[in-house]
Formats: structure tokens, C-alpha cells, sequence
């Protein structure tokens, strides 16, 4: 889909987290129902790992990720964005409060290379940060979200800060350059246990396959690669496959066509790591054929059961959507008519409600072009409508900040 848009842990951060996986997260137990926990007092056990459809810790209690996307460490201002306009206790304090658990947080390769520079950081208002590498501060962001419970997927986002990428590897980013990171990132941030997960590859597209052998464009293959690469580093985190493009002939959203893993499942080392993942978007982001449907909405279950839902209702594995957003979540617009986005947002929460998903929506940011954020574009308001459709659906916050 197209859109315009390491210093060590220290023993101060690995007991923090520490405390957290201990003291206060708080999440489901295994008998209840898909939706927001109620079950206080129950404790997430670290690591986690996967039970057919559900994410579950280690005593077998039920995970569902509710977070949210905060990107530019994939950019060339090599840090999150907005931390031109807030400090990053700030910007980490608001979105903890807002009962987020997950933050999925974009990087690109280039972030580790000697030349890049972080720069659209205000010093004034994060003086901790002068100075640091762009993955010096990507520690400093991590640890800030771990310290208040909240739980991190490092999302593989782009090879470069230029874009994104057909395939996981480029003439400037190999596929040994990219498991070679991958492994560096999971030895690092190996004693941390709410770093929980890897996003591989962000929207495989165009020239990728699923299931077709080979090298080249099988990205099937190259996720088993990656994945156990990654796993024998860190036997821990859950390891995110996204899907592609187009299989058979049916093209869907970058990322968000599943549909071969049905008949040609990802095989880990580990199987109980696997976590599928997909993308979805509305007719502002592009005007795809379904939103015309006459029966629309009426017809998008059964769409986004074939393209992803069937690993979740057949109990294959679970389904994280990584990335769904847009700036309206309005049954009508301003002029009476059907708001056709934010009927399609509030459908896909429904559903995904009803069949257990696990989210992180695309954006906090508000300068993402086609979709807007969580906050307004002074970056420091929320949206409250957006906020209020999230919270129908959200697990339990994760723990109180220190």
C-alpha cells in the first residue's frame, strides 16, 4: 500500500522491566471471552508464545496486543517523530494513558549505519538525547515504553530512509545484511522482556510470492530464514510474518494477503512463535473495488476472512493487523452522506472484537498523509472520536508509569 509517507541495557532498564512483568501487568484469563480484560489482578508471565489462534503468556493466559504504531526511527530524522514539539517522557507518559500495551515501532537499516544522523530532535526539551546515535536513542525510546509496561515489536519498516521495499532486500540492503540486524537486535535486547516481538518485513508487495520456492521472491522462505536466524539469538520473541500483495491472481492491500498461508503455513524451529500479520486501509488510502460493493459493509467479513481471518477461525495462529487507520471514524460526513472510512473502522474493530485480532493502529503520529494519527496535528491533542472507537475494544493497560 502506498502511503506519502545500541548502547547496552543497562541494569537500571532490566529491572524496571522486571518489576513490570512482575507487579502489574495485567491481562486475561484464558476462559474469557475476546475483549477487554477483567480480570484484575491477573499477572502477564513473560515470555510469550502462541496456542492455535491465541497469543498467550507463560501460564496460558490469553494476550491480546492493543497498541498502536509511533514511527521515524525508519525516517532520515532517525528518531520518532514529534520529539521537535515534546519531550519523549512526555509523548511516552500521554500514550500510556491512554491505556495502549504495545507500541509497534518502526526502524529502517540504515538507522545502524555510522553515517545516520538524528536530527528533528528539540534538545532543549530532550537534553538526554544530544549526542546519542540514531540507535542510542532507539534504546532510550524502547526503554521508555518498557518502563511503563507497555510492550514493544520492532517492526523492520524499510531497508533505507528513502522507502519502502517490494522485497526484504535491495541493491543496497542484502538479505544477509537484513537477518544479520535482525540478530544483532535480538541479542540486544535480550534481557528486556517486554521487547516481545519482530515484524520482519513490512508490506512484502509487487514481485512477491508465497509458497513458490526459490530464493528470489518466495518471501514464505525468506520469513523461515529470518525467523529462525532470529529465534536461535533470542528463543523468546514472537516471530511476525506479514503477508503479500497478491496470490493467485487476487491482489489485496501491501502486506495483507494471507491467503497462502493456508496451504503453505511459515515453518519455524519453534512453531509456538509464529504470529501472521496483516494490513488493511480505506477508500481515503486508495479506492478499492469492495468499498463500491453495493453490499458494502455487509460484504467485508467474508473479504477479510479470505484474505487473513481463516488462520484465525480455522485455529491455525494468531492474526496481529500491524497497521489499519484513517482520519474519519464517522458513520456520516459533513454533508449527511455515508462516511464510507469510518464506517470501514468501525466494521474492522468489530470484527476483530468478535474473531480476537490483535491491533497496533497506524498512527500515533499525525503526519502520516492519507490516515492522520491518534493525535492532532499540534501533537499534543487526542482524538478523541478515534480514541473513544479504540477503547471499545483495548486489553487491559498494562501497567501503571513509574
Amino acid at each position: 500500500m502506498k502511503r506519502s509517507r545500541l548502547v547496552w541495557l543497562s541494569a537500571t532498564l532490566v529491572l524496571a522491566a522486571a518489576a513490570v512483568t512482575t507487579g502489574g501487568l495485567v491481562m486475561r484469563n484464558s476462559e474469557e471471552k475476546h475483549g477487554p480484560a477483567t480480570a484484575a489482578g491477573r499477572q502477564l508471565q513473560l515470555p510469550l508464545h502462541t496456542n492455535g489462534n491465541r497469543i498467550v503468556d507463560a501460564g496460558g493466559r490469553t494476550v491480546t496486543f492493543t497498541g498502536v504504531n509511533w514511527f521515524g526511527l525508519e525516517t532520515n530524522t532517525f528518531a520518532p517523530h514529534g520529539l521537535w514539539s515534546r519531550s519523549l517522557d512526555d509523548m511516552l507518559d500521554q500514550m500510556a494513558a491512554q491505556g495502549f500495551n504495545s507500541v509497534r515501532l518502526p526502524f529502517s537499516n540504515e538507522l545502524f549505519d555510522a553515517a545516520s544522523k538524528p536530527n528533528g530532535v528539540d534538545y532543549k526539551l530532550n537534553p538526554d538525547l544530544q549526542g546519542l546515535t540514531g540507535p542510542q536513542i532507539m534504546d532510550k525510546v524502547v526503554e521508555g515504553i518498557t518502563k511503563r509496561g507497555m510492550m514493544v515489536i520492532l517492526d523492520r519498516h524499510r531497508p533505507t530512509s528513502q522507502g519502502q521495499s517490494n522485497l526484504w532486500y535491495t541493491d543496497k540492503v542484502s538479505e544477509e545484511r537484513w537477518i544479520s540486524d535482525w540478530k544483532m537486535l535480538a541479542k540486544h535486547y535480550r534481557d528486556n522482556p517486554l521487547v516481545v516481538g519482530a515484524d520482519l518485513h513490512n508490506e512484502p508487495h509487487g514481485e512477491a510470492t508465497w509458497g513458490t520456492g526459490g530464493d528470489k521472491t518466495d518471501w514464505r522462505a525468506a520469513a523461515e530464514r529470518a525467523g529462525n536466524a532470529i529465534l536461535a539469538e533470542n528463543p523468546d520473541w514472537l516471530i511476525v510474518v506479514e503477508g503479500i500483495e497478491s496470490y493467485d491472481g487476487d491482489g489485496y492491500w501491501w502486506g495483507g494477503n494471507l491467503q497462502g498461508a493456508a496451504k503453505d503455513p511459515v515453518r519455524l524451529k519453534d512453531q509456538s512463535k509464529l504470529v501472521y500479520s496483516a494490513h488493511d486501509y480505506s477508500p481515503k488510502v486508495w479506492s478499492q473495488r469492495w468499498f463500491t460493493d453495493p453490499a458494502f459493509p455487509a460484504n467485508m467479513p467474508a473479504l477479510w476472512d479470505k484474505q487473513f481471518g481463516h488462520l484465525v477461525k480455522n485455529n491455525v495462529a494468531p492474526v496481529l493487523m500491524g497497521e489499519f487507520g484513517g482520519r474519519s471514524v464517522a458513520e456520516k460526513d459533513a454533508q449527511g452522506n455515508k462516511d464510507l472510512e469510518g464506517i470501514w473502522q468501525r466494521h474492522l474493530i468489530s470484527y476483530m472484537k468478535e474473531n480476537g485480532f490483535s491491533y497496533t493502529y497506524w498512527s500515533w503520529n499525525p503526519n502520516s498523509g492519507d490516515t492522520g494519527g491518534v493525535l492532532k496535528d499540534d501533537w499534543k491533542t487526542i482524538d478523541q472520536a478515534k480514541m473513544d472507537l479504540l477503547k471499545s475494544y483495548q486489553s487491559t493497560p498494562t501497567a501503571k508509569k513509574p
